[in-house]
């Protein structure tokens, strides 16, 4: 559809690695979609879990955070992200390889689960500290 967001990647997170071997990243770039008619982050992540046990997706919760944080592969389009539910909202983290193919496809796939509408916007944080909303 023509009104269906790109998800057009404007901006890399870059990875650097300390002394120590540790990894991070510099800026960041997340597509935040929430449902229109607003949904809490438990049935969010039945929503998500629901599309992610599906296919074609490998996933894992790699972090022991208060909120669900997971590293997703999606294995037709080659695409990892990081998926996170936060504030009523399913945030997609784009990484340093990450493409558009497999956002939009998540996106799709969540469309289809759920019968309400979605908001989708962007945000992007560079690595001096100054973020934008695409």
């Amino acid at each position: 559809m023509a009104d269906e967001p790109a998800f057009t990647i404007e901006s890399r997170p870059q990875r650097k690695y300390d002394r120590a071997g540790r990894l991070s990243y510099e800026g960041t770039m997340i597509f935040r979609l929430e449902p229109v008619g607003g949904l809490s982050d438990s049935a969010l992540r039945k929503h998500l879990d629901s599309v992610l046990d599906d296919g074609p997706y490998q996933y894992g919760d790699f972090l022991d955070l208060p909120m669900v944080v997971y590293l997703v592969n999606d294995e037709e389009t080659g695409d990892v992200f990081r998926a996170s539910i936060r504030d009523g909202a399913i945030r997609l983290h784009v990484l340093p390889e990450t493409e558009s193919a497999g956002l939009r496809q998540c996106f799709e796939r969540l469309q289809d689960h759920t019968e309400d509408g979605w908001n989708v916007d962007s945000q992007t944080t560079t690595s001096g500290g100054r973020s934008g909303k695409l």
